[in-house]
């Protein structure tokens, strides 16, 4: 159909008429005149029933009998009926409803390929015109060739001859035109300089009026355009023009602000990947390259870098270098210092010692099973090494089940001293063994207080105030000897005392006021690691501070770990740990060792980086392992520090005689000085528990007719400890006096041998200024020290530089005699000046 002005429209008779723009490729646009559809409206005729427009005639009878109500038909039928056909009215408005929306897809559809075909036809209508166009050119270039070569054939004729071959101006003309036409700068042939200038010219101005073009960018951009004007290059877009418009803008209006740089400050270990170096500059790491390429460095992004190049990068870029060694990683497992009010009472941790044949085993397994319920008595896991009880008046206490004493001396080595109070357990029929002795020298060294059981009480050879006495002689006084020391009676087998004991320890710790704070990043101990079959790497943990939860990253020794799970002293999971709890942890990924200190990270890298750095550490400490501790560099060492008052040894011998004579003998020596503290002392083999207290107290280990079996011989090479043997005893009192001596101060003494007058001072070059002397008394030696005397007051003290005779050198000079005197690092030297010449000797001190 028409409109008024005898254009085309699109759609159905009857509609409104209206504008559309459509957006074509290339910028074009094209109007066409629509027209908008009208609903259709179904009117119904007057005395015909009224129903909704497009309503089915189904639905229409339906209602109409609906409208209708029979006889015989209830209210709840007719209720029924109803609401059947609001459902059918329902539907019907929604298939109409998608009959439309299906008729506006179609239409869209339609309009759609309407569209593409249009696009096509164009396409190809502008197709056929580059096609033509490029004829045209083929045509234009075919007869600019045929120019060249008439005048190529006139150049070459006779000078005489005047007659030249017609040129086809016509052809000329219509190649020019047709060029113009298509907008490609043409030129006639070749006559002279002055016509490629005009060419150039030409090309130059076309190349203008193709970048004003570019610039502007309005209009349409046919085919033939772009293949004409565009040369083959690659065009702008429309929002890289947009682009540049905009920043032009910006540019005129002040608002071209640069965004302001940070500069950071870097941390920079000793060695870095250049990467990583251009990571934490946030810089490009080309440009991190380059710059080292412009120091002579060819490096690329991957190599490593030193510190001192690192910081001059980091100098150049406008940062801050901040050098950080590798113990630095140590520094992020934060020390926190806990407030008073942050603080919470936590349960005490209790270590039981004692000989191995006392009854530990028997007294640990009766507080267990007096202090937890009979049904969860058969779940308690024993080798889990720590465990928790409740006493009757509602004290916790955490009580570690050390085998030995390998573990707590190694946790004392290590700096984890978990144990709050140690119980002595001495049978009262057998009274002091030398291993009753041993652990109390460790708890001693520990400074731990100490609890004494004297145990199988029920025994009818028991005696337990022989027990009392003998731990006299090792310091151990009891309450009943009017001492500090706390002692119950008890027997493991009746439970006769165990309620007691209990009270004791709950005393003994709330004398100590054990405080932790639970609200912190945990820290623990291991008390003691294996590698499970099934699990994996098990570490049975006392938690310390903090508390210890299910996902937390650690880092343990040489190991570290995620919280896998965490199991309690009864075999059941748990969540968390809070002080002074010990719980199996699983997540290792690799088993540490007995007294290593748990702390809770941030992050893995963080925890991966203090493992490494650790295992290196220890790798190099193995490596150096041949600077053993030696008495004669605990002699040296007692020289340069004269803070140390004390000798400490460990003694083994091969008889309880033997022993206590040796140890006598050692106490002996020493003055207000220095002393020899005899650490422990034992009979039997040396063992590898000897070896481990040596290394914790940095002592030697004194073997009496013993030998040190092979466990001990490979810890004391490891750990680089000294076992010295000995089978006469007076060779060993004079080897530990000796070093004991050594810790006494040498005495000074001074021996005056000589006095000098200066007669005449001379300059020779190369030595400086040379006193000639006269000795008036005594003698001089080059190799004593000198004092120079100014009217009786000394003004230098030092050593010769040159002594001679004549023009010899001489060791020393006879009174009378003149000679030749330089100091050393000295030239104010004056004619009548007075030498004085003196030795000094050191005399050792004995004991």
């Amino acid at each position: 159909m028409s409109d008024k002005d005898g254009k085309k429209t699109l759609g159905l008779g009857g509609g409104r008429a209206g504008q559309v723009k459509q957006s074509f490729s290339h910028g074009r646009t094209k109007s066409v005149l629509v027209e908008t559809k009208r609903k259709r409206v179904v009117v119904p005729k007057p005395g015909t029933p009224e129903k909704s427009a497009g309503t089915s005639p189904a639905v229409a009878k339906a209602a109409a009998s609906a409208s209708k109500r029979p006889a015989g038909i209830s209210d709840a039928e007719m209720e029924r009926r109803l609401k059947a056909l609001a459902a059918a009215k329902s539907r019907e408005v929604e298939e109409a409803a998608a009959r439309e929306a299906e008729e506006k897809a179609r239409e869209a559809d339609r309009e759609r390929r309407r569209a593409e075909a249009e696009a096509k036809e164009r396409e190809d209508r502008e197709r056929e015109e580059a096609l033509k166009a490029k004829a045209d050119e083929e045509a234009r270039r075919k007869s600019e060739a045929q120019l060249r070569e008439q005048k190529k054939a006139e150049t070459h004729k006779p000078a005489g001859d005047k007659t030249a071959a017609p040129t086809d101006q016509a052809a000329i003309e219509a190649a020019a035109s047709r060029a113009e036409a298509k907008g490609v700068s043409t030129s006639g042939p070749r006559k002279s300089d002055r016509d490629r200038s005009d060419r150039g010219a030409d090309r130059g101005a076309d190349a203008r009026n193709r970048n004003e073009r570019d610039n502007r960018r309005s209009g349409k951009l046919s085919l033939n355009e772009a293949l004409a004007g565009g040369e083959g290059g690659r065009q702008r877009s429309m929002a890289a023009m947009k682009r540049k418009q905009e920043r032009a803008k910006q540019k005129a209006m002040g608002q071209s602000v640069r965004a302001e740089k940070q500069f950071r400050d870097v941390r920079l270990p000793e060695t870095i990947v250049v990467q990583e170096l251009a990571n934490r500059m946030a810089e490009r790491a080309a440009d991190v390259v380059k710059s080292l390429m412009n120091m002579g460095m060819m490096v690329n992004m991957n190599q490593p870098i030193d510190a001192d190049t690192a910081e001059l990068v980091i100098e150049e870029f406008g940062h801050k270098a901040v050098r950080v060694s590798d113990a630095d990683v140590e520094q992020s497992i934060k020390t926190v210092e806990d407030k008073d009010e942050d603080r919470q009472s936590r349960p005490p941790i209790i270590t039981i010692m004692g000989h191995v044949d006392h009854g530990k085993t028997s007294l640990l397994d009766a507080i267990r099973k007096a202090n937890v319920v009979s049904g969860e008595a058969g779940g308690i896991t024993q080798h889990i090494g720590a465990y928790q009880v409740t006493t009757d008046s509602g004290a916790v206490l955490t009580f570690l089940d050390t085998p030995g004493h390998a573990a707590f001396t190694s946790m004392r080595a290590r700096g984890a001293n978990v144990t709050d109070i140690v119980v002595l357990v001495v049978a009262a029929d057998d009274a002091v063994m030398p291993q009753t002795v041993e652990a109390i020298n460790h708890a001693k060294a520990a400074k731990v207080p100490m609890i004494v059981a004297i145990n199988k009480i029920d025994k009818p050879s028991a005696n337990a105030q022989k027990v009392r006495t003998d731990l006299l002689q090792h310091e151990v006084i009891v309450e009943q000897l009017s001492g500090d020391v706390q002692d119950v009676e008890v027997s493991a087998v009746t439970g006769k005392g165990l309620d007691q004991l209990l009270e004791a320890i709950a005393l003994q710790a709330e004398i100590l006021e054990l405080k932790a704070n639970p609200d912190r990043a945990a820290q623990g101990a291991v008390i003691e690691a294996q590698l499970d079959v099934g699990r994996g790497p098990v570490a049975t943990v006392l938690v310390q501070n903090g508390t210890l939860r299910q996902g937390d990253i650690f880092v343990v020794g040489e190991q570290w770990g995620k919280v896998r799970a965490l199991i309690d002293d009864t075999g059941e999971r748990v969540a968390e740990a809070g002080p002074s709890v010990p719980v199996e942890v699983l997540g290792l990924n690799g088993t540490p060792e007995a007294g290593d200190v748990l702390n809770v990270v941030e992050t893995e890298a963080q925890a991966r980086e203090i493992a490494d750095y650790r295992e290196q550490a220890a790798k190099d400490k193995r490596a150096a392992a041949g600077a053993a501790i030696t008495l004669d560099q605990m002699l040296a060492k007692a020289k340069a520090d004269q803070s140390v008052a004390e000798l400490p040894v460990v003694v083994k011998a091969d008889v309880q005689g033997s022993a206590e004579a040796i140890v006598q003998a050692l106490e002996k020596v020493g003055n207000d000085e220095v002393r020899v503290r005899v650490l422990h002392y034992g009979v039997g083999a040396i063992t590898e528990s000897d070896i481990t207290l040596a290394e914790a107290s940095r002592t030697p280990v004194i073997g009496f007719n013993v030998r040190a079996n092979s466990p001990a011989r490979n810890a004391a090479n490891q750990k680089g400890v000294e076992i010295r043997y000995y089978s006469i005893i007076y060779d060993l009192v004079d080897d530990i006096k000796a070093a004991a001596s050594g810790l006494l101060s040498a005495e000074v003494r001074e021996t005056f041998i000589g006095y000098a007058e200066i007669r005449e001072v001379f300059k020779v070059t190369g030595v400086g200024k040379v006193a000639g002397c006269l000795v008036t008394e005594g003698v001089a030696r080059r190799s004593a020290g000198v004092r120079l005397l100014r009217d009786n007051v000394v003004i230098h003290e030092g050593t010769l530089k040159t002594l001679k005779r004549f023009k010899d050198e001489v060791k020393e000079v006879q009174s009378g005699q003149e000679c030749g005197m330089a100091f050393e690092n000295y030239d104010d030297i004056r004619p009548s000046d007075v030498i004085e010449i003196f030795e000094r000797e050191e005399v050792e001190r004995q004991l």
